[in-house]
């Protein structure tokens, strides 16, 4: 699960009416939801998405509306749709094509999870998932099926996408409820040998007990953890790289202190790839240039690849200072330049 960045794409919430569980819009343009309340249907519109709802009888006087009659809710729809029906575009994070979470919910572990972007949307929307006396929220078969989708459609077009998991979870978060799930998860990844699977977590110390697979791992698992400053650099990356998976990566995001990763960068398994970016919201952080600079000619150095994702809600101006500029003012940037760079798949 990341912190400090932004939810996947597609995502809607009522304003109104009923408290929505969770709605999204997938490739194909069909409205699919998971309510909880009195909600009959669904119908889309041009302006969005209505919920037909029942009025409970008035209490204490007469209101504009009849006992028992319908009345429509609105639902604004918060993240961008996708951005064509390739099923490859369903995530509107940058470094991946999709996104899948076995479950919803997780507890803070470090400083990186203090403003969690998954935390406050699933508070948004009604659900009380977060914390370790908290449920987590599981999904139904429909849900389990979306991967096996996207595998055919690659495979037929020969192609290899990328699913992150979990943007609304750390699947190596050690609770009971959670094996049965993790299980699944694991014969999924078996079963999708055309998609490359983006295991990011805060837990590599949990890895090696969870995992079914021993010393031969599936060629389609990348293993990643997030590292916001040294201290969390130096507790995670060696677990991280113990762990017989094809590529190890790092994501920076949100970087809250310099780092030098550069003695994980050398050697037979080392850090082939990072990810960095600076806190978004309200309450960001701000991120140094300087800090993002050391990363970049770390994996220059080393030859590491780098995606850089976002300045966040600070930025430089054109003097160098940084200001609060918000996350879409402050782009994405790097002196002059995008970093794009992503590993070739293993085929």
């Amino acid at each position: 699960m990341k912190g400090g960045g932004e939810r996947d794409g597609g995502a809607l919430e009522a304003d109104v009416g009923s408290r929505a569980a969770g709605v999204s819009r997938p490739a194909g343009g069909h409205f699919k939801a998971d309510y909880e309340g009195p909600t009959q249907k669904l119908r889309a519109s041009r302006g969005g998405l209505w919920v037909l709802r029942t009025l409970p009888p008035p209490v204490g006087g007469p209101r504009p509306d009849a006992p028992g009659s319908v009345v429509y809710s609105r639902i604004r729809r918060l993240g961008p749709e996708p951005r064509s029906k390739d099923m490859g575009r369903h995530s509107a994070i940058e470094w991946t094509h999709h996104t899948f979470n076995p479950w919803w919910g997780c507890t803070k572990v470090s400083p990186a999870c203090n403003h969690c972007y998954a935390e406050s949307w699933s508070r948004r929307i009604g659900l009380d998932v977060w914390g370790s006396r908290a449920r987590r929220r599981f999904f139904g078969e429909s849900h389990w099926r979306e991967p096996l989708r996207w595998n055919r459609t690659a495979a037929k077009t020969h192609s290899r996408k990328r699913v992150f998991c979990a943007s609304m979870a750390d699947v190596f978060e050690q609770r009971d409820d959670l094996s049965a799930a993790r299980a699944r998860l694991w014969e999924l990844i078996e079963q999708t040998p055309s998609l490359d699977w983006l295991l990011l977590t805060k837990r590599p110390e949990n890895v090696s007990a969870m995992v079914p697979w021993g010393a031969a791992w599936p060629a389609n698992v990348w293993l990643g953890a997030t590292v916001e400053d040294q201290e969390h650099a130096a507790l995670r990356v060696p677990p991280l790289l113990k762990a017989p998976a094809r590529v190890h990566f790092l994501s920076c995001e949100p970087l809250l202190s310099p780092l030098d990763l550069s003695e994980w960068m050398v050697g037979p398994s080392r850090i082939v790839w990072v990810i960095a970016g600076g806190e978004s919201g309200g309450q960001a952080r701000p991120t140094q240039p300087e800090w993002f600079r050391g990363l970049r000619d770390q994996c220059q150095q080393h030859g590491v690849l780098l995606h850089f994702k976002q300045w966040g809600e600070w930025g430089p101006d054109l003097g160098g200072t940084l200001r609060r500029k918000g996350k879409k003012a402050a782009g994405r940037e790097l002196d002059g330049r995008a970093w794009d760079e992503v590993p070739v798949p293993i085929t």
